[in-house]
């Protein structure tokens, strides 16, 4: 076993609350916590008060604590995403809060090595600057160069000012839009205002559980045996983190490699492809027999909320459903037909075009008789009649960014 210098990140290391490490130029004294300082400086004092009644709410919705002592991110350059996990309670297991979309992308798959390769870097890091003064908007610095950045990247130009931020543009950077940057300086403050100064971040090169992902990976290090060798180290402390919702402990050996304590076996991990659709025996849908079904109407049904959130229930039907695409299928267009009746509940679907095969359709039925809302009843001389629906949902898996 090779010697192992150093312990780079531990799951819930904290050191006591300071104001240090915030740019902007503005004095504080030593007894003001972090987040009065933020409510200090012009741009996060907006982005609370825009954003923190919100969050409240989506962390209530999750049945989550506000606001999270515990924060850990991960991004994945491949798959495009950057994950925000939260917890309370040191012993407690990580719950995912959200997924953001990583916007823009420069460089390759590979970690960073000297300054002006425009790559992001790849490995183990933590939050170390808070800039409510970012060209970017708001950002995050991370503490690269870390440690085996510097054992194995360039001695005298290894780079730096990598940072998490807004604009959605970036040139070796992690970029998001300014709405999300917002809410994610609020999240991160919020737990560094608890004593949380080291707030993990862990950069990897793709998703290890995405099957089109790792065979993106395995074509780009098939003749790279020192990228594979190195995405390999990063997939342990990905399938501890799958493993066990905590943020694992990496190792630094004398010649930068990272090695995590305790990875599991990576043969016991599990690799996500299309799901697969259980044949249901005898599959009863919600289906009536409609009388008075009429083609005009003065009043059209409505769903709960109104148009845009019935599109938002279709966009994310068609993200769920996106699972179940056959392997090669990366996109598809159903048109359904469902009655809303006279007492507003949607009924007999049918898919009338674009369906996949007969399983795929059934699927797609049970998911909208489970999950769409009942409706406003269509109205024909002040009295509620059915109305026959048609409609497009979409269902594609977006395609990876290209490198």
């Amino acid at each position: 076993m090779k010697n192992l210098l150093f312990c780079t990140m531990l799951a819930s290391f904290t050191i006591s609350l300071s104001a240090q490490n915030v740019s902007g130029g503005n004095s504080v004294s030593a007894v003001s916590s972090f987040i009065d300082l933020q409510k200090a400086l012009p741009r996060p004092s907006e982005a609370m008060s825009k954003n923190e009644t919100a969050l409240k709410k989506q962390f209530e919705d999750k049945k989550l604590a506000w606001p999270a002592k515990y924060v850990y991110i991960r991004s994945f350059k491949y798959d495009s995403q950057l994950e925000v996990w939260v917890k309370n309670e040191r012993k407690d297991t990580y719950k995912l809060f959200k997924t953001y979309k990583v916007c823009a992308l420069a460089g390759t798959l590979g970690p960073k090595r000297m300054e002006g390769d425009y790559q992001v870097p790849e490995g183990f890091y933590h939050i170390n600057e808070f800039n409510p003064k970012s060209s970017y908007h708001l950002s995050l610095g991370l503490n690269y160069p870390n440690i085996s950045d510097r054992i194995l990247g360039d001695i005298a130009r290894p780079g730096g000012d990598i940072y998490i931020h807004g604009s959605c543009v970036t040139v070796g950077c992690i970029p998001l839009t300014d709405p999300m940057i917002e809410e994610l300086y609020i999240i991160t403050a919020h737990a560094k205002n608890q004593g949380q100064d080291f707030i993990p971040v862990h950069i990897f090169p793709i998703r290890f559980n995405v099957k089109r992902s790792i065979d993106y990976l395995a074509k780009l290090t098939k003749d790279d045996e020192q990228l594979k060798d190195f995405s390999l180290h990063l997939e342990d402390a990905f399938n501890y983190f799958e493993k066990n919702k905590q943020v694992p402990v990496v190792m630094v050996s004398d010649k930068g490699e990272y090695y995590v304590n305790n990875a599991p076996d990576k043969k016991s991990m599990y690799v996500e492809d299309a799901k697969p659709i259980v044949k249901k025996k005898n599959v009863q849908h919600r289906t009536r027999t409609i009388t008075g079904l009429v083609e005009s109407v003065h009043q059209w049904p409505k769903y709960p909320g109104g148009g845009e959130e019935f599109l938002k229930y279709l966009d994310k039907l068609g993200k769920e459903m996106r699972d179940y695409l056959p392997k090669g299928t990366r996109k598809v267009f159903v048109q359904l037909e469902f009655v809303v009746d006279k007492d507003g509940v949607p009924v007999n679907f049918k898919v009338i075009r674009g369906g996949v095969n007969d399983d795929f359709n059934d699927e797609l039925i049970s998911k909208l008789e489970a999950t769409m809302a009942t409706w406003q009843p269509a109205m024909l001389n002040d009295k509620a009649v059915p109305k026959k629906m048609v409609q497009t949902v979409t269902i594609e898996i977006p395609e990876p960014m290209e490198m």
